[in-house]
């Protein structure tokens, strides 16, 4: 029996011209999880993310507050087939693997499908809304098959890419491992174990804080669902001000 942690990058650059970079203040909640994984005692077997920025950064953040230094594996991660006898080196010697599999959708693609003009800055909480209204509507239609957006896979590929990390992690360790990805996969790997309609995989992945832990137990057979959506790292009032969705 093993346990999975699965962790959302921190804050990223909302309404900016790159949002694939994590703000300071994400940043500063990424390293906050780390310190708190090292006052627990925790250690891994093995780490996966993305290879988006904004997700690597968050792993170098949370090894800076673990204080981990791991230098038997590659500095800079390495990519490897899935299954294969490199893809379990890399990752048990703490170096990431990088699992494309595991990367956002592109939202931008989603909404032009039922939006193709260019949207405002989303710089107001009513444009705020109105952006994620869309994304709603975009994904919804996206995920049942009504629309391919633009340079992506369909929702079943999207799909297979996170289920297949979670396949690589039964077959081949047993302990803690950590996987640090974004909103959108997590949301899909919950509603994957859980058998949730793709409305309900929608809200899962509207809710998911940054740098929140979503906890799934698991064997050689299955994922079971323990925890979602958790940030035990910021609940003292300090840290109340840390606590962001975007």
């Amino acid at each position: 029996m093993g346990t999975l942690y699965l962790v959302r990058h921190g804050q990223a650059s909302f309404g900016a011209a790159d949002y694939d970079n994590l703000s300071p203040l994400g940043q500063r909640q990424s390293v906050r999880l780390g310190e708190y994984f090292r006052q627990k005692g925790l250690t891994f077997d093995a780490v996966m993310t993305g290879t988006l920025r904004r997700q690597q950064q968050t792993y170098a953040g949370i090894r800076e507050g673990m204080e981990a230094s791991f230098t038997a594996g590659p500095s800079q991660g390495e990519t490897a087939p899935p299954g294969s006898s490199a893809a379990h080196e890399v990752a048990s010697v703490g170096a990431p693997l990088l699992w494309p599999g595991l990367n956002e959708f592109d939202s931008e693609a989603v909404i032009a499908t039922v939006h193709p003009h260019k949207l405002q800055k989303p710089d107001t909480p009513e444009l705020y809304r109105h952006h994620f209204r869309l994304l709603r509507d975009g994904l919804t239609q996206w995920m049942n098959g009504v629309v391919s957006p633009q340079g992506m896979p369909s929702y079943r590929e999207f799909q297979h890419g996170v289920t297949s990390a979670l396949d690589h992690i039964r077959q081949n360790f047993e302990g803690n491992v950590l996987i640090v990805s974004s909103g959108g996969p997590i949301a899909t790997a919950i509603g994957h174990v859980l058998g949730t309609t793709p409305e309900t995989t929608i809200e899962l992945n509207m809710r998911i804080r940054n740098s929140a832990i979503t906890e799934f137990a698991f064997n050689p057979k299955r994922h079971t669902l323990i925890t979602f959506n958790t940030l035990p790292h910021l609940e003292h009032a300090d840290h109340a001000s840390w606590i962001t969705h975007a």
